[in-house]
């Protein structure tokens, strides 16, 4: 077998850039034909855990393995490393090699960008960013891809990390600065981005007309996001039934009896498609993404393609 090319974090955004990934998914969402792609299978280990996320269309065949190590940022290294292969549609002849970490910072903040390009009031300016991490620098890339941000605030355990991304944020011309959880009341959109397992701001003081994406919690057992939050928003999901399998965002309150599965009035295809979810101004809408498989193909495919695999 032919070597194939290897594309390492600087060539993928160097090749993909936010707006780009963006339009890609959002082709993808609108198709009315997803790839095919199981629920993720978690395998236990004795330093963390192994996650596999397979998918298969007309893009090609991939997967991604990625392990999830806890305790790595003590050491300096990545919470998630990992590796993603794409295989040919016609031939199933390895194509490309991607650095799995990279791809997921990238699908997953373009997932969240797409949401908001359709979700989020058109003058949504405030920004509130969870999490300092890859994802929250992701997040705040996807942003300002999609929506006039004239201003960021960074919430973190990490204080050195979130001034670390304020900086960047200003270099960015946007008024970057770090602040506590009730940031979220002057907030036009929310982005969480943590390993939290248990609810990170109070839903109550949610401003009207707010947009929430919540991307870090991806297990039935762990959530972002608080009940007020979910009861008062309009959810939105990538699809219906991998986030009533996975998300625990939604699953715990539904446990609880405070909400039933009909409370997500769309998934991410049928808002791309032209289901109205934000009747009004005053409307808080929700994007819950857990991350699908089927996204890590779409930008591995898009990835491949410019640089001519």
């Amino acid at each position: 077998m032919s070597g194939f090319p290897f594309i390492d974090a600087d060539r993928l955004r160097s090749l993909l850039p936010m707006e780009a990934t963006v339009d890609a998914l959002e082709a993808a969402f609108g198709s009315g034909a997803l790839p095919a792609a199981p629920l993720r299978t978690h395998l236990d280990t004795s330093a963390g855990s192994l996650v596999s996320m397979p998918a298969t269309g007309p893009q090609g065949t991939g997967v991604k393995l990625l392990t999830v190590t806890s305790g790595n940022p003590e050491l300096g290294l990545p919470l998630i490393q990992g590796l993603y292969v794409l295989f040919s549609a016609r031939t199933q002849k390895p194509e490309a090699a991607i650095d799995g970490a990279a791809l997921t910072a990238l699908r997953t903040g373009a997932v969240s960008g797409l949401a908001t390009r359709y979700l989020a009031r058109e003058d949504a300016a405030r920004v509130v960013i969870f999490g300092a991490g890859t994802q929250g620098r992701a997040h705040l890339e996807a942003m300002l891809a999609v929506r006039p941000v004239d201003r960021v605030t960074f919430v973190s355990r990490t204080p050195n990390r979130a001034e670390a991304l304020a900086g960047w944020a200003r270099e960015m011309g946007v008024t970057g600065d770090v602040a506590g959880p009730n940031a979220v009341g002057a907030a036009d959109i929310v982005c969480t981005c943590t390993t939290s397992p248990t609810p990170v701001f109070d839903g109550s003081l949610l401003s009207a007309g707010a947009h929430v994406n919540a991307v870090g919690a991806y297990t039935p057992q762990t959530r972002e996001l608080d009940e007020d939050t979910i009861r008062r928003a309009r959810v939105v999901v990538e699809t219906r039934e991998v986030a009533l399998a996975e998300a625990g965002d939604l699953l715990i309150p539904i446990g609880a009896g405070s909400i039933g599965a009909d409370h997500v009035v769309a998934d991410l295809s049928e808002v791309v498609g032209g289901a109205k979810v934000r009747r009004g101004p005053e409307d808080i809408t929700v994007f819950k993404s857990v991350g699908v498989a089927f996204e890590d193909l779409v930008v591995a495919r898009a990835a491949a393609d410019r640089l001519g695999a």
